[in-house]
């Protein structure tokens, strides 16, 4: 347990919802007769939207803020605009997402929240959630003098658990249908994210090769022509003047590329050295 305690910056646009969690967290620091106790917390500050809650974090005693109990569902700005900003902060707190839906739970994961926790909050799981925090702070020194930062992320569902797909390990992903296809060299996954929104996740070394179709350039091996019984790529007409190409990967798949897209993917290949 930390000592003298959490501080904790609480973000709602709901000023009953700030109640509860300032009430909360008061009860788990008060010495517990029985039930679920949790670590003590020092001060609570409060925000009720993205605006003040950054303004916090980036004044005086922002740097001092040690857990960020975040509502995804904020006028303006969501929590998880605030949740991609304290990436860019020296020290940026823990992340515990307190919402009324649960939709958002991946994308919470990828953004390295160490909890999620629905609404009404029960003092069990905020309990278990301050623990968690405390537990991740206490590893931050060794973590601090590791090589290299946390490499980033996709979060998927996997029989009813959630998994990290690191993108460094993505090879390629399609969209098919009201799906998009996540496939790494250990396995594939399905998404219902939108490729465009993916795309923006995935950084450097991705390539939009199709408009249903993003790619990893260092897993291509090949642009070549495509086989004159390759199927041309949807939305084109099968009588269409054929000058197909297709990437070949290194799990030894085959995908179509766009005409629109063909010159942007020879480029990036010469960028490197392919």
């Amino acid at each position: 347990m930390l000592s003298p305690g959490l501080r904790v910056l609480v973000v709602d646009d709901e000023p009953l919802a700030r109640l509860r969690l300032r009430s909360l967290l008061a009860e788990l620091s008060a010495p517990q007769a029985g039930g679920a106790a949790g670590p003590a917390t020092a001060q609570v500050l409060e925000a009720a939207d993205a605006d003040a809650a950054l303004a916090v974090l980036a004044g005086p005693g922002g740097q001092g803020i040690d857990l960020l109990l975040l509502d995804i569902g904020l006028p303006g700005r969501d929590g998880l605009k605030i949740a991609e900003a304290l990436g860019r902060l020296p020290a940026p707190p823990a992340l515990v997402f307190v919402t009324a839906h649960a939709e958002h739970a991946l994308r919470a994961f990828e953004l390295d929240a160490v909890d999620y926790l629905t609404k009404p909050v029960r003092r069990e799981r905020l309990a278990a959630a301050l623990r968690r925090v405390v537990q991740r702070r206490a590893a931050a020194p060794a973590a601090a003098d590791a090589p290299t930062a946390a490499e980033p992320v996709l979060v998927v569902s996997d029989r009813g658990r959630l998994l990290r797909v690191p993108v460094a390990e993505v090879l390629y992903l399609k969209a098919e249908l009201k799906f998009v296809t996540l496939v790494s060299g250990r396995g594939s996954w399905l998404l219902d994210d939108s490729l465009a929104e993916l795309e923006l996740r995935l950084g450097e070394g991705f390539i939009r090769v199709h408009r249903n179709a993003v790619v990893a350039l260092r897993a291509v091996r090949a642009l070549e022509r495509a086989a004159d019984d390759t199927a041309a790529p949807a939305g084109e007409a099968a009588d269409a003047p054929r000058d197909n190409w297709v990437l070949r990967l290194a799990n030894g798949q085959a995908l179509a590329v766009s005409r629109r897209q063909l010159a942007a993917v020879r480029e990036a290949l010469a960028r490197e050295g392919r």
